[in-house]
């Protein structure tokens, strides 16, 4: 927080870990790695208070993909409406923390139901929170496309995910390498 950098959480999963050790299909076991490793960290870190105690500190969640994050936030405010005695530092529901947070696209889950993924677009606030990421080389990575092909979404909220949300929370300078260069509105 003080040098006023992000904080990244790349998960990944644990061979000798005993969840993975459960299961016997690498199809499984990636599935569920990344994504159940962030959202324990997740958990951990926001009814731990980190967000009030570090409020400048920007977080981003890596290579988990993005259909668990709604379940978690409804998940984590459900819990937190009965048990808010356990998160004494909270002075918000957990999914007002989480919409805060950075989350990458890659892997981006492609549902057969659209409305599926622009829900949760809009449950992450995407627009401004979501960084698109290739994970180039890898067998799962994914292109610009991913994000560019969506039909709920407009050019500027494309431009904003494909490189100026990434731009703003590095606080990047593109103006000496392109001096006409105008952020999203």
């Amino acid at each position: 927080e003080e040098m006023g950098k992000p904080l990244g959480f790349h998960a990944g999963f644990n061979w000798g870990d005993p969840l993975v050790g459960n299961t016997n299909r690498f199809l499984v076991t990636h599935a569920l790695g990344f994504t159940i490793f962030n959202a324990v960290n997740i958990c951990n870190w926001v009814i731990n208070g980190l967000p009030e105690r570090f409020p400048k500190l920007k977080v981003v969640w890596i290579e988990s993909g993005l259909a668990w994050v709604p379940w978690l936030m409804q998940r984590l405010d459900n819990d937190y409406k009965m048990r808010w005695s356990e998160a004494p530092m909270l002075k918000k529901l957990p999914s007002e923390y989480m919409r805060d947070m950075y989350y990458t696209s890659q892997p981006m889950e492609m549902p057969d139901r659209m409305d599926a993924l622009e829900l949760t677009f809009s449950m992450i606030n995407a627009e401004d929170q979501l960084l698109w990421s290739s994970d180039y080389p890898h067998w799962d990575m994914d292109l610009p496309s991913v994000i560019y092909d969506l039909p709920f979404l407009d050019e500027r909220q494309k431009r904003k995910m494909l490189g100026d949300n990434a731009r703003k929370l590095f606080n990047i300078d593109v103006t000496d390498r392109y001096p006409n260069y105008q952020p999203p509105k």
